[in-house]
């Protein structure tokens, strides 16, 4: 039987796009059961509309965020949640409640350029002004810390000394379409042995 999957985006949606396409080949063998959306005018709303994925939208209401979550994940019968570009930091009830349940995928070689502050483009800016010669993009589980939940899987990606930081982006974001699919199956399977 099909795990039920929620992702929750703040974004384009890319990333939840890529998961929408894994399901549809059988690369990932889940069913996504809903999107959790930070506000309803992102594109990743478009693309559960498109898919006819329930969508619910969060309320602008931070001391409420919490509950929010865990009324979304119970209405979507979630089972693990899955974090796609979504930039709050998950409350701890949540963490709490689905505990090793919760997925984040993240545009740099954790533990490296993570953090409060370290998302999108600003990682690539960062990691281009340190002079790395790699960066690349990690999976991990979410705990009560930013980005600092167990490692599942990383890919490397050259940083080439021409690179813009949009560049950069741009390649590590292919890499984290084929990765976060792949990762999510893995773990659904590790949590089924």
């Amino acid at each position: 039987m099909k795990k039920n999957i929620v992702v929750a985006a703040s974004g384009s949606g890319s990333n939840f796009k890529a998961l929408i396409d894994a399901t549809q080949t059988g690369i990932l063998n889940a069913k996504i059961s809903g999107l959790i959306a930070s506000r309803e005018d992102i594109g990743a709303v478009q693309f559960a509309i498109q898919a006819a994925i329930p969508v619910y939208v969060l309320k602008n209401e931070p001391s409420s965020l919490g509950d929010q979550i865990l009324e979304a994940m119970e209405n979507f019968g979630g089972e693990l949640l899955v974090l796609a570009g979504f930039l709050r930091k998950i409350p701890e009830e949540v963490i709490q409640k689905y505990s090793d349940r919760i997925l984040n995928i993240h545009p740099s070689l954790l533990p490296k350029y993570g953090g409060k502050g370290f998302y999108g483009i600003r990682v690539h800016q960062a990691v281009i002004n340190a002079g790395e010669t790699h960066s690349g993009c990690t999976v991990h589980l979410v705990n009560e810390d930013y980005d600092q939940g167990r490692i599942l899987a990383q890919k490397t990606v050259e940083v080439r000394h021409d690179d813009e930081p949009i560049d950069l982006a741009a390649r590590i974001l292919r890499e984290e379409h084929q990765l976060y699919a792949r990762t999510i199956q893995q773990y659904l399977e590790s949590l089924n042995a």
